[in-house]
């Protein structure tokens, strides 16, 4: 059966028509006619009409009692996409084994897994501090969330920083460790990770390494809280420094957590020291930027025999301004691919091998590296800083020497300055001239080719801090900033993993677009005739593609999700 219109002159009729098969013919049987569709449309007859009938069309009702918000009884809509998608996900990367594995023997009140793991979801979607995840909650479909409350969250965090007992720092130390470092429950977490995915032949030929810092709103921790640089313009706020450990694929490793005032060339050493210990591999190439070097730090590496390919400060290196700058050798042309641009990276490469001549010590292997687009915009802007100088030196600005930029280029005459004309001359040797020292069983090429990729990690740190908003730092126990950093290493292996996957898809998406549509992504319960329906949005965007990636299903736009909440009340017992 069907509606039709029938026109008689200028009027338009509504008919109830049914179709019927006479023979080989199917013809139509008008059953009623309904009225005037004008009259009908006026006064609201037709929507009576089609309401009345929706109600013996389960569909059709379910839709309607959405659409209407006092038939929905209250029912708020819940967001479905994120959990949807980084649920699976946190399963298949073993995060959810091992917080189970760290828990075992330990009796917490709350669930605490899925407390961390609503705190690392919260990281990846909507970032911010513990309290805002505690509200931000209420509006996601979490299954097992349902109960945690804001203070669950904050032993959570205190939970993943808590200092383990002596007797497993003491296992884990190596022979001849006079004192075990402390060991925290991130570190057991760490190694559960790596440990799942790691076979016979698992390695760490590349380990990309750096270092940033986080701050504070208040005192910060007992320990951690200390003033030092700050990278993030707030030297006036207590700092924490932060150093990552990625893989040659990109794969967060560890973590390590120091006090503000720790110096950045103290930190790459014992890092180095406990990737073998604490991952038990027998092979490690560490590459770092320049800012992780010391004479002390490079004499301890080739003591133990590491590989590594690191940054070489060209002002302050006495070998390299003597040997390494002045040598003649020949010099080859390579392209790399930059990843935010179409157009390749030309470089100038030269190797150069230093020897001692009163010594059996090893030589020492550099690249330098030159790019002549940098060169250009070094030139340009160092002939501008000079000039500059030259109108505001006739005037007699004392004050220059204020400006780090400006003072490079002066030198005290007298009771005033004048400019170093040699300095200027000096400096134009660096124009675009960058360098490593090397040592690895890879060429030249290579070795460059690997150090550019330590963009990886600078990635991982500017995500950490503007993507999911790990700063500023609330907590005020050394335990809680440590558990609260750590949620967002937990955060960048969700997301590495799912951008592998997308990768390997050919789903092409920006982060930021694939977390919108995710949280468009939602679902609405309705009670009618005693069940209870959940009504799904469309999904927009690549989320379908996504959310099958990641090894998940859509769910049905209507689907029955239980009895209602009248006939889920329980029975009272006759005894009772």
């Amino acid at each position: 059966m069907f509606l039709r219109t029938k026109s008689n002159g200028t009027r338009s009729y509504l008919q109830l028509v049914e179709s019927e098969r006479s023979g080989r013919k199917v013809r139509q049987r008008v059953l009623a006619t309904l009225g005037r569709l004008d009259q009908l449309q006026d006064s609201g007859a037709l929507d009576r009409l089609l309401l009345s009938v929706s109600r013996f069309c389960e569909n059709a009702a379910v839709l309607a009692a959405r659409d209407r918000a006092v038939e929905a009884e209250g029912f708020p809509a819940r967001v479905l996409g994120p959990a949807l998608v980084f649920e699976p996900l946190w399963q298949s990367t073993g995060c959810r084994d091992a917080v189970r594995a760290a828990l075992a023997g330990r009796r917490f009140g709350f669930d605490v897994e899925r407390a961390v793991f609503v705190s690392v979801l919260h990281r990846l979607v909507e970032p911010g501090s513990d309290r805002q995840a505690s509200r931000w909650m209420s509006d996601q479909a979490v299954a097992g969330a349902a109960a945690l409350e804001l203070q669950h969250f904050y032993r959570a965090m205190a939970w993943l920083g808590e200092t383990l007992p002596q007797e497993a720092a003491q296992e884990s130390a190596e022979p001849d460790e006079a004192e075990p470092r402390q060991r925290y429950v991130k570190d057991v977490l760490e190694e559960d990770l790596f440990g799942r995915r790691r076979d016979l032949f698992t390695g760490l030929d590349l380990v990309f390494f750096d270092t940033t810092s986080h701050y504070f709103h208040g005192r910060g921790g007992q320990q951690l809280g200390r003033r030092g640089k700050s990278k993030d313009f707030r030297p006036q706020c207590p700092q924490v420094v932060v150093g990552a450990a990625l893989d040659s694929t990109g794969r967060p490793l560890c973590s390590e957590v120091w006090p503000g005032n720790t110096a950045d060339v103290t930190a790459l050493l014992p890092v180095a020291e406990r990737l073998r210990q604490r991952f038990g591999v027998s092979r490690v190439c560490l590459v770092a930027d320049r800012g992780m070097i010391s004479q002390a730090t490079m004499q301890s590496l080739e003591e133990q025999d590491w590989g590594y390919i690191l940054g070489v400060r060209l002002r302050s290196s006495k070998e390299f301004q003597e040997q390494v700058l002045t040598a003649e050798g020949e010099r080859t042309q390579i392209a790399l691919q930059r990843a935010w641009k179409r157009t390749a990276l030309e470089l100038e490469v030269q190797e150069v091998i230093v020897k001692d001549d009163d010594g059996p010590g090893r030589p020492r292997r550099y690249v330098l590296c030159r790019n002549e687009e940098q060169a250009r915009r070094d030139k340009q802007l160092r002939e501008e800083i000079v000039e500059q100088l030259r109108a505001k030196l006739e005037g007699g600005a004392k004050a220059l020497v204020g400006n780090r930029e400006y003072r490079r280029y002066l030198q005290q005459r007298g009771q005033g300055f004048v400019l170093d004309e040699a300095k200027i001359a000096s400096e134009e040797r660096y124009d675009g001239l960058w360098a490593l020292r090397v040592r690895a069983d890879l060429s030249a090429s290579e070795a460059v080719c690997k150090y550019k990729e330590l963009w990886r990690v600078e990635r991982c740190f500017r995500e950490a801090k503007s993507l999911l908003r790990t700063r500023p730092v609330y907590h005020r126990t050394d335990e809680a900033i440590r558990g609260h950093i750590f949620c967002s290493f937990l955060a960048l292996v969700l997301k590495q993993e799912l951008q592998a996957r997308m990768q390997a898809a050919g789903i092409e998406a920006e982060w930021a677009d694939v977390i919108r549509d995710l949280g468009r992504l939602s679902e609405t319960e309705v009670e009618l005739q005693g069940k209870r329906f959940a009504v799904r949005t469309q999904a927009q965007g690549a989320v379908a593609q996504i959310v099958r990636c990641a090894g998940a299903s859509l769910p049905l736009v209507i689907r029955q999700c239980g009895r209602s909440a009248r006939e889920a009340k329980p029975e009272v017992s006759k005894a009772a």
